[in-house]
């Protein structure tokens, strides 16, 4: 199991499209990956989990990987959270 801080950049929070991107990002992994944000742990590889969380800008969150590819889903969808998600 793989966990990394990170920090939600874009200026509307995860709404429907950032977590879109997220998701159908995290779908290419078979590991698990899930959002840790405050006392909530999110299922990143649903959309309406990822959109109900209701994730603001500037919120610190822990993504975790657990699972074979784990590895290679870290440094994807950390890299994509930290590049915005396509908004920034």
């Amino acid at each position: 199991m793989l966990t990394k801080s990170l920090t939600v950049k874009n200026p509307s929070g995860l709404h429907l499209r950032p977590a879109g991107v997220l998701s159908q990002t995290a779908m290419k992994f078979k590991c698990d990956v899930i959002i840790e944000c405050g006392e909530k742990k999110i299922i990143a590889k649903s959309v309406l989990n990822v959109m109900a969380a209701g994730i603001k800008c500037g919120t610190d969150i822990t993504l975790i990987c657990d699972g074979v590819d784990e590895a290679e889903a870290m440094e994807t969808i950390s890299a994509a959270i930290e590049s915005g998600l396509g908004e920034l």
